[in-house]
């Protein structure tokens, strides 16, 4: 005589399926973690940490978060107590609330966090007026919201454009100073019919 078990139901058969596909889901969620790159190596010796995917947030006296870093790569060098930022973009808010943004293929923020350098096609653009500069390097003190650039920057405004070779930016007055060999184009306005 043989022994006949009772056939599952198809709500155990719909278990196992569910407890077998969340099995195969979690070995793909784990195979899919990327590992962290190699470790950076620079000429100011090798760095404490480094941080991937990071948004760095600086906040002012009265706790209000004026300031925001985001890049995929963030090293510190302890020798220099220097960190180095990959394509950083950077929001910056002046005293009226207003928000700038600049970005560079690098950023490297000096002890403290001050000053931030941006390079390679550093970019700034200004809330409201609508004009963009563009640089090889910016130089942003971040405690008294100043930039400036040493090297040529080209300033645009809708069909304007500017460069000089050397700029000055002061985010909360609202001024902005270009020096040495200026030349611009200022389209005449178009006259209604």
């Amino acid at each position: 005589m043989a022994l006949r078990l009772p056939r599952p139901s198809p709500r155990v058969w719909l278990a196992l399926l569910l407890v077998a596909l969340g099995a195969v889901l979690t070995l793909v969620e784990q195979r899919d973690v990327r590992a962290p790159g190699p470790v950076p190596t620079d000429s100011a010796g090798e760095p404490d940490f480094y941080l991937e995917g990071v948004t760095l947030t600086r906040f002012d006296a009265q706790g209000r978060p004026h300031q925001r870093l985001e890049t995929p790569r963030l090293v510190h060098t302890p020798h220099d107590d220097t960190t180095r930022a990959d394509t950083p973009r950077t929001r910056l808010l002046d005293d009226d609330g207003e928000l700038w943004r600049a970005s560079g293929r690098q950023g490297t923020l000096g002890p403290g966090g001050n000053p931030l350098v941006l390079s390679g096609a550093a970019h700034l653009e200004s809330p409201g007026e609508g004009w963009q500069l563009n640089t090889e390097t910016l130089n942003i003190d971040t405690d008294t919201n100043h930039a400036w650039s040493d090297s040529e920057a080209r300033i645009t405004q809708s069909s304007q454009r500017v460069r000089g070779d050397r700029l000055d930016v002061w985010f909360d007055d609202d001024r902005l100073q270009l020096t040495g060999n200026v030349r611009g184009f200022h389209p005449p306005e178009e006259q209604a019919p």
